[in-house]
């Protein structure tokens, strides 16, 4: 199976792919595990992108290739790199492996600091095939592989890879670039506060990643969490005692034996948690991601 890139020109902007964002995020939580997601802790290095004009084209593109495998944490693929005129950036074939047969856009043979950028979306199609873990749809499919890469610390090079001037358009993968920053956002709060902006080369990348991470805060100070601000907090006090939610809001009401019970989302990982309302601060634990919440339900 190919997968292709699709050519987005003007760059879309801001959080339209939100919802199937954060479901990707909680699906690769179950698939992967806490601790799973952990074992990525080491981003993809700078240096290991880097790919001089003075390198052999075909040995430099697998050092990279090789680099992204390891990175992801399939020690077992081997990925063949190829170049060809196409309007992609990239695509792989999908088989049995060990090996995958890589072709990339000729632009890469000269614009090479971006090769590991569309090796990252590739590779992660790898990983995402060997786990099983697809989504129905090619779009959100594709969704999927962007934030899996940016989660797993890859994907930084993706938002690294976005520019928009007057003279330059380009933006690579399938999210916008603020919600690359929000999932990278996401992965360095889960990981104690890893922040990869500083290897971005361009201001534009960090721009979006500011946007991203604003929009990751707002998920840490939504109710019943108790960093939630006063008038978040007066508007669910009230929809507690109607014991039904306002339209939009990421909380629920639900009737038990034992009483009313909130849902929301854990704003790390988005599995759904279920507690009881009190009159006062409670802590919970996500099952999922086993972060500990400060509540006020």
């Amino acid at each position: 199976m190919t997968h292709n890139k699709r050519r987005s020109s003007p760059i879309e902007h801001g959080f339209p792919h939100l919802e199937t964002v954060r479901a990707a995020v909680t699906a690769l939580f179950r698939r992967l595990s806490a601790d799973g997601i952990r074992a990525y802790d080491t981003p993809f290095a700078p240096a290991d992108a880097a790919f001089p004009a003075s390198e052999d084209l075909y040995p430099g593109a697998h050092r990279v290739a090789s680099a992204m495998v390891r990175a992801l944490r399939l020690p077992d693929a081997r990925l063949i790199v190829g170049f060809r005129a196409m309007e992609e950036a990239a695509t792989v074939e999908l088989a049995a492996g060990p090996e995958y047969f890589v072709e990339v856009n000729d632009r890469f043979r000269v614009h090479r600091r971006d090769l590991a950028a569309a090796l990252a979306h590739e590779v992660t199609h790898v990983l995402l095939h060997r786990l099983d873990l697809r989504f129905p749809t090619t779009p959100d499919n594709e969704i999927l592989t962007d934030t899996a890469a940016a989660l797993l610390g890859a994907g930084w090079l993706l938002l690294d890879a976005y520019r928009e001037d007057e003279l330059t358009h380009q933006k690579l993968g399938y999210l916008t670039p603020e919600e690359f920053g929000y999932v990278l956002a996401k992965r360095g709060r889960f990981l104690g506060g890893e922040d990869l902006s500083a290897w971005f080369t361009g201001p534009q990348a960090y721009e979006a990643y500011v946007r991203g991470r604003a929009r990751a805060d707002r998920d840490l100070r939504r109710a019943p969490l108790a960093a939630a601000g006063r008038t978040e907090r007066l508007r669910y006090a009230a929809a507690r005692r109607a014991g039904a939610a306002a339209p939009g809001a990421a909380y629920g009401f639900e009737v038990h034996a034992g009483g009313l019970r909130v849902g929301f989302p854990c704003p790390v990982c988005g599995q759904r948690l279920r507690l009881p309302t009190h009159r006062g601060p409670v802590r919970a634990r996500c099952g999922l991601c086993h972060t500990v919440l400060d509540c006020d339900t």
